[in-house]
């Protein structure tokens, strides 16, 4: 029987076509909803911290900072630049770093140069705004001492130096 069924013709076309709708679903909300789920707020604005003694040299400084909320935040982005009463376009320009901790070690700075600091924080969402803005101050260069103007006597010396910074000291501490 299958031998005989094979050897013949079969028509396969169908008497009618299908009508088939064409429907177009929308998925918006859908998608909207589980975008809403999986979704993480952007960050809140850092306070940066003043800056604490003994964190500056006369080329760096430590620069902290703190997130006083359950944020998830993937880094942050410490700006800063100079101080400057002047309107010199090379010193003003802003520096930018990301950076994964709440704290910052900036080198290759001047010394006895105040610098202004601000941080945001970053994660999938978006951008925090950014905090205040706080001044650091790095620590004076030491001075030179003037050897051919070392003088003394029994009970006294006199010694002379000279500051290489541009900005004024406060104050020198001589060491015996």
């Amino acid at each position: 029987r299958l031998e005989e069924f094979l050897k013949k013709e079969v028509d396969l076309e169908l008497s009618t076509l299908p009508d088939f709708e064409e429907r177009v679903i929308d998925f918006s909300e859908v998608e909207q909803l589980m975008n809403s789920i999986n979704t993480i707020p952007a960050p809140c604005a850092p306070v940066i911290n003043p800056q604490a003694p003994n964190t500056a040299t006369g080329t760096s400084l430590r620069v902290c900072w703190g997130l006083f909320s359950d944020d998830t935040v993937e880094c942050y982005q410490l700006c800063y630049k100079p101080v400057s009463n002047e309107r010199r376009s090379d010193e003003q320009a802003e520096h930018t770093l990301k950076v994964k901790e709440t704290y910052c070690t900036i080198t290759n700075l001047l010394p006895n140069t105040q610098y202004e600091f601000w941080v945001s924080a970053l994660n999938a969402s978006g951008i925090s705004p950014p905090s205040e803005r706080a001044v650091y101050v790095t620590a004076p260069s030491p001075p030179t001492i003037k050897n051919k103007k070392i003088r003394s006597c029994e009970n006294a010396a006199l010694v002379c130096w000279e500051s290489r910074d541009i900005n004024p000291v406060d104050s020198y501490t001589v060491e015996l």
